[in-house]
């Protein structure tokens, strides 16, 4: 009986300890790093290269694995009009989403006001702090964003790692490997076993993601300093905001459209928001966010259709902080802008966001050519957030992220895709 008893007590999981868990981890070496970056900022800054290469090992095998990805995905199914449908849903859905992104960014930032007050002279700003960004958006165009989907090269694309041309590829080589039929299966087995092979590689690389966090956070208080949020107070309020109700209204009602909580699935992706939060970059959770997403009941061909696409075309979290920030930048200079301006503004940005994922800075470049069309707001007025843009963008990374997984689990249950008592087991 006794043996019995013992026996069983050893059949039972064993309890993970809490600082075993990825998340805590990561969440200790963001701590340590603002308090780094707060008493020591000159040593702060010189941890950057712990976050860049962290970064840089995450995005070496973003490429591969969305190609591995859609490849099986898409060659595995039998149905090619279902590929066609889950894409226009997806385009419908990342369209919708990203208007009332921009909407509710507008209303926030009109309501809060939080440039009012702060009366910059317009004549006073040195556009040169921010040059780069300008010369880069003289060159965005709605041409040049639908010719720059086609890579040079086949391997160029993985070489740059634009997910956008990569995801291209992807598609493509899996209608070519489908349209082999049983002489491409061979190949077909040959990528589910790389895909394997490199999510195991990624496994490896999360053992750096504290250094990385650490590296990241420590960098960005050391050279910003926590003291330079004080002046900006106002807008960091109005924009977190913004993004919270977005999040627990709009996405919320998404969700239970799709049948989950959105509060279970927070936690559930806790680690990979964690991860986001201390690199500053919603690309280091790419690839486990599609890993938990098959786990929850996503079809992997959905997955990997959705959330690649989603990272170019679905930014909600940008399209919230342009809208903020050009009306912000407006009512700090004391520019009345109307209700047609803003109107237009909202236009633009509805073409233009979709190519923000495109390039390095992609959000404040393609703020800089939306302001540099309207030709109301001075684009040289964004050297008055280039300071704090580093702590905004962390929060529009979040809802990137939170956006495009609820989009996935959408976008599945909408075409059948889901497996709801898997999804539910997951989150329960």
């Amino acid at each position: 009986m006794t043996k019995t008893i013992s026996s069983s007590i050893q059949a039972l999981p064993q309890r993970t300890p809490f600082y075993r868990h990825l998340y805590v981890q990561v969440l200790a070496a963001i701590v340590l790093g603002v308090i780094l970056g707060h008493f020591s900022p000159n040593l702060g800054e010189q941890m950057k290269p712990l976050g860049d290469t962290f970064i840089k090992l995450i995005k070496m095998l973003i490429a591969p694995i969305i190609f591995c990805t859609v490849v099986s995905g898409i060659a595995g199914m039998q149905d090619l009009k279902r590929i066609g449908r889950i894409g226009f849903k997806s385009l419908v859905y990342f369209e919708v989403l990203t208007t009332i992104a921009l909407v509710i960014g507008l209303m926030g930032v009109n309501l809060l006001k939080p440039g009012a007050g702060m009366h910059i002279d317009p004549a006073s700003l040195d556009a040169s702090a921010i040059a780069g960004y300008t010369k880069a958006a003289h060159d965005q165009s709605v041409v040049g964003f639908l010719t720059h989907i086609v890579p040079s090269t086949v391997f160029g694309a993985f070489t740059d790692g634009d997910i956008l041309q990569v995801l291209f590829i992807s598609v493509l080589f899996a209608f070519g490997l489908q349209l082999l039929g049983d002489t491409g299966k061979p190949l077909l087995n040959t990528i589910d076993l790389v895909a394997k092979a490199f999510f195991r590689m990624l496994k490896i690389v999360m053992y750096l993601a504290p250094l990385g966090a650490f590296g990241g956070m420590a960098f960005t208080v050391g050279k910003y300093g926590v003291q330079s949020l004080g002046a900006y107070v106002n807008l960091l309020v109005c924009y977190y905001l913004t993004g919270l109700v977005f999040v627990f209204v709009v996405l919320n009602v998404v969700a239970r459209l799709a049948g989950f909580s959105l509060w279970k699935f927070l936690k559930y992706i806790r680690e990979e928001l964690v991860l986001v939060l201390g690199t500053s970059s919603s690309e280091s959770a790419l690839p486990r966010l599609m890993g938990k997403l098959e786990k929850l009941g996503c079809e992997k061909s959905t997955v990997g259709l959705v959330v690649p696409s989603g990272y170019c075309f679905n930014l909600d979290g940008s399209c919230i902080n342009m809208t903020v920030l050009a009306i912000f930048i407006a009512q700090a200079l004391d520019i009345d802008v109307s209700l047609y301006h803003q109107v237009t503004l909202l236009l633009i940005l509805l073409l233009t966001s979709k190519g923000a994922a495109s390039v390095t800075g992609g959000a404040f470049i393609t703020l800089a050519a939306t302001l540099g069309s309207i030709d109301v707001i001075p684009a040289a007025g964004l050297v008055l957030v280039l300071g704090v843009y580093r702590f905004i963008s962390e929060g529009g990374a979040l809802i990137n992220v939170i956006g495009n997984g609820v989009a996935t689990l959408f976008i599945a249950r909408w075409d059948g895709a889901l497996d709801r008592e898997q999804l539910r087991r997951e989150l329960g």
